[in-house]
């Protein structure tokens, strides 16, 4: 197995592929490569590396491996499988492969900006494949998590990662433009990973986000209509000690040139990334 890994390695690295899709470099996506068809799990390290490969999964790699190439296919949605905040999930092109550092966050139980004990209500805007709403269903075990998204089809990715978790009975999730089908509720977290990429950064992505939904990438000319959505209802929808957590990426420079008077906090993010900021309710006044 360890000359697998080299191998893919070398290949994926000569073909000039772009990481960003859960591993941001050659050596981890050809692990995660050889390990999946190996069907072994990657807690057993270099232990698995003198592993002897069978001709068939050789040539499972290899057929994986000249797609990755070929067509710049994020390696997920070849293998069906994602990993975040310590879950794994499936996925496929009807939703963005998870890779928010918001995970980080998450595995904190976005302390110490919340009570804990008194988290009782979620709710994640633009779920997708369900990957924060089910990871803070996890984090906070008493508590109840709405999942909302626009896309019929990405609810379904949802639905069955919701099911794989056995998460159905503190998990709903919603087809809902923003806090459509939420009116009337009150969380003590609200949590987007919404699109934020302006216009002309999406002319610029590599070939492997073609393949993810524009829906969940692209966010008008500046990148902040999904921010300004959020911003317009989540006052409402937060109670008083309740927290607003949004990614914004590559946006974060715009975002502070359009909301001056906003007081963001932007938490330290230790495994890498940023672009997310956290505010309280009581700093969406500042807005309204």
């Amino acid at each position: 197995m360890g000359s697998a890994i080299d191998r893919v390695a070398r290949a994926l690295k000569s073909a000039r592929v772009h990481f960003g899709h859960g591993t941001d470099n050659a050596r981890d996506e050809a692990a995660e490569l050889v390990f999946f068809v190996a069907g072994l799990n990657h807690d057993l390290g270099s232990s698995a590396y003198s592993k002897r490969l069978s001709a068939r999964r050789a040539a499972r790699i290899d057929a994986l491996l000249a797609r990755r190439i070929a067509e710049r296919m994020p390696l997920p949605y070849l293998t069906h499988r994602s990993f975040f905040a310590g879950l794994e999930l499936y996925v496929d092109e009807r939703v963005l492969v998870p890779r928010s550092p918001i995970a980080e966050l998450v595995m904190q139980r976005f302390q110490p900006w919340v009570d804990v004990r008194r988290v009782r209500r979620v709710l994640d805007i633009g779920t997708g494949s369900g990957a924060i709403a089910l990871a803070c269903a996890m984090a906070f075990p008493k508590a109840k998590v709405d999942a909302v998204d626009v896309s019929a089809a990405a609810l379904q990715v949802a639905r069955r990662n919701l099911r794989r978790l056995n998460l159905e009975h503190r998990v709903r999730v919603l087809q809902s433009n923003y806090f459509d089908a939420v009116r009337g509720r009150r969380y003590d977290i609200i949590v987007s990973n919404p699109p934020y990429v302006g216009r002309a950064e999406m002319r610029r992505l590599p070939r492997e986000y073609e393949h993810e939904p524009r829906i969940g990438l692209a966010s008008g000319a500046d990148g902040l209509d999904s921010v300004r959505a959020i911003f317009a209802g989540a006052r409402r929808h937060l109670r008083s000690d309740g927290i607003l957590v949004v990614e914004v990426g590559n946006t974060e420079d715009t975002l502070l040139r359009t909301f001056r008077r906003l007081p963001f906090v932007w938490p330290e993010i230790a495994m890498g990334g940023g672009g997310v900021f956290l505010l309280r309710a009581r700093d969406l006044d500042e807005e309204n």
